[in-house]
Parts: C-alpha cells; structure tokens; sequence
C-alpha cells in the first residue's frame, strides 16, 4: 500500500525550529505578550481566590462562565454553541475533522495562515487557492472565488483580519463570500483572531457570525488580547455542529487547561477584555509608524500595503535574494527572525512582526537595515 504524502505545516515548522534564543524576533504573530502579574493588575485578579483553584480536569467542552462570556460577543449564540479548544490551532484542526468528508473540496485565500488548508490537504482533500491581489490592497480576486466555488466545496476558509497581510475584508468582498457559499450550501470558517486589532479607529472588525446560516467563528487568546501562553482557544457554531467537534476534541486534547480557563474568563470579563485590546492597539500603531519609518531609510527597496488591524506587515522587498535566503541571513549575521514570504507562498515578502516594546523593534530594525546595506553592496 503506497505511503500517503505527509504535508508540513510551513510558517509553523519554521518557527519551531528557528524561534528559540533569538535576540530579535519579529516572526510572531500577536503584540508583545503581557507577563502574569501584568495580566493579575489589569483584570484586578483576587490572588487568594486564584490560588484555591484545583489543578483538576476541567469541564471538558469548557468552563460554563467562560463559554457564557463568549458566546454573549456573538448575538444569537448559545453557551452550548461555544466550545474551549487548546488554542485556534485546536479549533482549525477539530474543524476540517469535522465537517470535511472524501472530495470535498476547500477554498482558501493567500497568503493566508495555512493552517486550516493544510489539515485539509492531510485529510485527502482537494485546497482550490484563491489569491489576493497587493495592487489592490490585497483584495480578493472575484473571478477567481467564482471559478473555484462548485458543489464538492465544503469549506470556504477565511482569515479577517488577515494573517499576514493585516488586510480587513471590505463588504463588497464580504458579500462575495457569502454570496459564493449560499450558492452551493457551503461552510464559512472565519479566522477571526485578530479582531480587536484596528490600526486606525475602534470599531472592531465585523464578525462573519450572524451573516450567513453556515458559519463557525475561530479566536483565541493570543492575538488582540496578548495572552498566547494561555493556550487557550474557542469554535462558535450551531450546537449540533458544536456537539460533533466534542467527540473529536475528546480525542485530540480532551480539554483546554483548568487555570488557563480561569485566567482567560478574568480577562473577558469587562473592563479587562476593553483594555487588553486598547493596550494591543498601542502597540500596533505605534510598532507600525516605527516599522515604515526605519524601513524608509531604503528607498526603493521595502515597500508594504499599510495593515488595517493584526500586529504583522506583509512587507514586499527589492533585492537579488529570495526571501528565504534573506530571513536565513537575517538570523545567522543579525540574531534577527522573520518569516519568509515563500512560507506563505509568496516570493518576494517577508512578515514583520512590530507590535513590540519601540527600544527593541528600533535596536532590531537597525540589524535589518545593516544586512540590507551588504547586500546592496555586494557583501
């Protein structure tokens, strides 16, 4: 019997791999993480209380005070239609086990984060790509979504605001979507984890939730609200839905973690979960004006489509290496990581991370900008 082809997950295994002990990192996807006792002094955590917590299994679809919480962000749904995953990973990945069966087909947009996609691809499922256009603001290529939507599509997969691009889908692109999946009856998965991430003004990305009677919603901790060591993840849906990702959640991690639970129902407990995003905006766009200024030292050679939300830039570059070959230099000479556009599958790019301490994006940048100067130079 033929061995089945066994497809990485790219951005990730680089990260794995790459990530640890580097001075300057501007690969993650999220704002400068917030420390424990940051997060005790912002929710104003009872410590003693705290501290009583057992050390147990928790309630396995998820603590009912944090499903409640979460389930009031998304008028109409039930605490039975919330369920707790080990972060967005877990939640992608119960997801294409739940709702992909043999030739369904998925439709996703790139770049995007490929997580989804690629558990699709491992299933035995046929990936139909659908680019976004960067002369366009990144947006999404109408012609092509009509011409990969057809009646074996399950899925279509969309990450808003977009990972790596920071793009927020206009309504006209909104439409699209939802006009593409009712046509043939299709899902709507939205990515959703970087609402909350504005870059210019406070109004919050629009969920997809409410727009279409086949959506389920994926977020976590980790992006807008700083928090990624939480772990800890969530999957709105129809509880039926909801009810099947269960079973398959019992055997991938029976249950997110007891104390991540309770740390996480302090933090979207109002007034946190306000300022836990407000604190995440202040990084964002203060980390983006230092970004294209420092890259502005370079004319010609960094161009990038301003984000609307999310921590990253999508920054396109001039230079006679490809983008693997100029993250590979950037960590060897520079102790510097960012991701290659070729991990997205797109050459010619790599993803920055800026939503970071301004001392520590600054010191890094300067590393970015002296590797750049060598290889225009020839060295």
């Amino acid at each position: 019997m033929p061995q089945s082809i066994y497809h990485p997950f790219k951005v990730e295994q680089f990260l794995s791999e790459m990530e640890h002990g580097v001075t300057y990192n501007f690969s993650e996807s999220g704002v400068h993480p917030m420390s424990l006792q940051g997060l005790v002094d912002l929710a104003e955590i009872d410590m003693d209380r705290l501290m009583k917590t057992m050390i147990d299994y928790p309630q396995v679809n998820g603590k009912q005070a944090l499903r409640d919480k979460i389930a009031a962000c998304y008028p109409g749904a039930t605490a039975d239609g919330v369920m707790i995953t080990v972060g967005a990973t877990e939640a992608n990945t119960l997801v294409a086990a739940t709702l992909l069966e043999p030739g369904d087909n998925i439709v996703c947009f790139r770049p995007t984060y490929e997580q989804l996609s690629g558990n699709a691809r491992n299933r035995g499922n046929e990936v139909r790509w659908v680019n976004l256009i960067e002369a366009e603001d990144w947006a999404i290529d109408a012609t092509a979504l009509e011409q990969a939507v057809d009646d074996k599509t399950r899925i279509i997969h969309v990450v808003n605001p977009n990972n790596p691009t920071g793009r927020v889908l206009s309504v006209q692109d909104r439409r699209r979507i939802i006009a593409a999946a009712a046509r043939v009856g299709a899902w709507i998965v939205a990515d959703e984890v970087y609402a909350g991430t504005e870059r210019e003004g406070d109004v919050e990305t629009a969920s997809f939730w409410g727009s279409y009677d086949r959506v389920l919603i994926v977020n976590s901790m980790s992006k807008a609200y700083g928090l990624p060591g939480l772990r800890l993840g969530w999957l709105v849906g129809p509880e039926d839905v909801i009810a099947q990702s269960w079973r398959r959640h019992e055997y991938a991690s029976i249950a997110a973690s007891m104390l991540s639970m309770e740390l996480a129902d302090h933090a979207l407990a109002e007034p946190a979960r306000s300022k836990l995003k407000a604190r995440a905006r202040r990084l964002i766009r203060t980390g983006f004006d230092v970004l294209t200024e420092e890259l502005a030292r370079h004319q010609g050679v960094f161009d990038v489509v301003p984000p609307q939300a999310s921590a990253m830039s999508f920054v396109r570059f001039n230079l006679p290496v490809t983008s693997e070959e100029f993250s590979m230099r950037l960590l060897r000479e520079k102790d510097l990581l960012v991701i290659p556009g070729s991990s997205f599958g797109v050459e010619g790019h790599f993803r920055f991370s800026s939503a970071l301490p301004e001392g520590h994006l600054r010191a890094g940048l300067a590393r970015l900008n002296a590797l750049t100067l060598e290889i225009l130079e020839g060295r």
